[in-house]
């Protein structure tokens, strides 16, 4: 079959140890400090094949995502900017609906025809971290268009357990469109798992900022919106993304280059400060510190962007304010996928306005190439096209 595969070449960083791990596995436990010029393209892979509890998939909607594009981009020395678990070559893509096409002997739970959506994180739920609760923290974690083969491709072979049913969704939008809304649950459960799960949520009619909407962050602006937020707001550097955040909840949104968000803040919660910000752009260095001088008492900051920075913070503030720091990764467990999926077949939650653009399998790599330019909401690559 076909699928977008990268390739890179394993050249650690001089200043980087390489663990007894990352050896025997060939993982790199930070992409960005071990492959080296990555090399996309789409060709053919081998067939996926079943074990005894997968099922097989037929890829119907998958969504570029910046973890793509951080494969795509690399520094001046050549390194992909992705600074998590990797290994390649591998077939990228793992924001993505399907339709189930075989089903392994020992498959319970799906049945051939059934519509799925799936989890990324694949976690082995016999660790120490699995078993107390915390399987986006698997030790022995696996994960789909990273370590494993993705779903930019015809098909892709996944364990049933990390497939949710999305019946609601397709009823109420149709097929068509159904499947491309299913396909963005991935990247709203990282949201989701971010803002209720790890941040604890909000309370109806709290005051709300986003920072950074590409994807994830426009996710957290519909996810505040549904929530009750008394105001939201958004900062953006792209016009396009901007207006996308006014499409899904946001009350007003600025460039951050041309305002200091901490006094927009300040000015628009009459001095009172922000209950929640959720850093979704990656640049913690630029926006921890403006979020800080703009915390309401027991005020939250909640990192969902990837970024491997140092990011210098005044705990006096933290203290002086009740406020508290979250990090976040991942979106398995606590219920965080079948609310997600609740939400969107209800019409509580429509993303529908963020995608912008769509393209076939043997596009991705120009898909991926676009949304370099961040201009975008949400790209499709529709493989069955």
């Amino acid at each position: 079959m076909k699928g977008l595969v990268l390739d890179a070449k394993w050249d650690p960083r001089p200043d980087y140890k390489v663990s007894d791990w990352e050896k025997e596995t060939g993982k790199a436990i930070s992409g960005n400090n071990v492959w080296r010029y990555p090399k996309l393209e789409v060709r053919e892979w081998p067939d996926p094949e079943l074990g005894p509890h997968d099922v097989l998939l037929e890829v119907q909607a998958c969504g570029v995502c910046g973890s793509d594009m951080h494969f795509y981009e690399t520094d001046e020395d050549g390194y992909i900017l992705y600074p998590g678990l990797t290994k390649f070559p591998t077939i990228l893509g793992h924001e993505f609906s399907s339709k189930v096409v075989e089903v392994g002997p020992e498959v319970t739970m799906l049945k051939v025809g059934d519509y799925v959506t799936t989890e990324e994180m694949i976690w082995c739920g016999r660790c120490t971290p699995c078993r107390n609760g915390y399987p986006n923290h698997c030790e022995n974690l696996e994960e789909i268009g990273f370590t494993i083969p993705g779903a930019f491709a015809k098909y892709i072979a996944v364990d049933e357990k990390f497939c949710w049913k999305v019946d609601g969704i397709l009823e109420r939008h149709g097929l068509e469109k159904g499947v491309e809304l299913a396909a963005l649950t991935e990247p709203t459960t990282v949201a989701y798992n971010g803002i209720f799960e790890r941040g604890g949520g909000i309370r109806p009619g709290h005051y709300a900022a986003v920072f950074g909407t590409g994807p994830i962050g426009l996710a957290a602006v519909g996810l505040l919106e549904a929530a009750g937020a008394g105001r939201i707001v958004a900062f953006e550097v792209s016009p396009e993304r901007r207006e996308l955040a006014k499409l899904v909840g946001a009350d007003y949104v600025y460039d951050p280059r041309e305002v200091a968000p901490h006094e927009v803040m300040m000015a628009l919660s009459k001095g009172e400060g922000f209950n929640m910000m959720v850093e979704a752009a990656g640049a913690p260095q630029l926006t921890v510190p403006e979020m800080e001088k703009s915390l309401a008492i027991n005020g939250k900051i909640v990192q969902i962007g990837r970024a491997a920075q140092r990011v210098p913070m005044f705990l006096e503030v933290l203290q002086v304010r009740r406020s508290q720091v979250f990090g976040a990764q991942g979106h398995s467990g606590h219920e965080t996928f079948p609310n997600v999926i609740r939400m969107v077949a209800s019409g509580r939650l429509d993303l529908s306005p963020i995608i912008t653009a769509r393209y076939k399998l043997d596009d991705t790599v120009e898909a991926i190439a676009k949304a370099t330019e961040r201009k975008d909401g949400k790209i499709i690559v529709r493989p069955q096209w």
